[in-house]
């Protein structure tokens, strides 16, 4: 799955529930991939409130996420990262 610009979106094995366990420093690296306030889920894709109260998207119950060091489209840098993060497959 890809987002804005073509980048590559991930998710992380710890999150569960519809949970974003993901945040402040964390956040920082794996910016989340952000929902605006009148988004309305359309078929797999889901929208769950963050520890911050933003809102964020998600597929299949998995909150998506970006990674800081891909630079360009088609980068899947952050997959395997920590034995944990993969990239967000349909």
């Amino acid at each position: 799955l890809t987002g804005a610009g073509g980048m590559t979106l991930y998710i992380e094995d710890t999150d569960v529930g519809g949970k974003s366990v993901c945040n402040g420093p964390c956040a920082a690296s794996w910016p989340p991939l952000a929902a605006p306030a009148d988004a309305k889920p359309v078929g797999n894709y889901t929208i769950i409130t963050r520890d911050d109260g933003s809102l964020q998207w998600a597929y299949n119950g998995k909150p998506l996420y970006y990674w800081k060091n891909d630079k360009q489209p088609g980068d899947t840098t952050g997959d395997g990262v920590a034995g944990r993060w993969h990239v967000a497959k349909p």
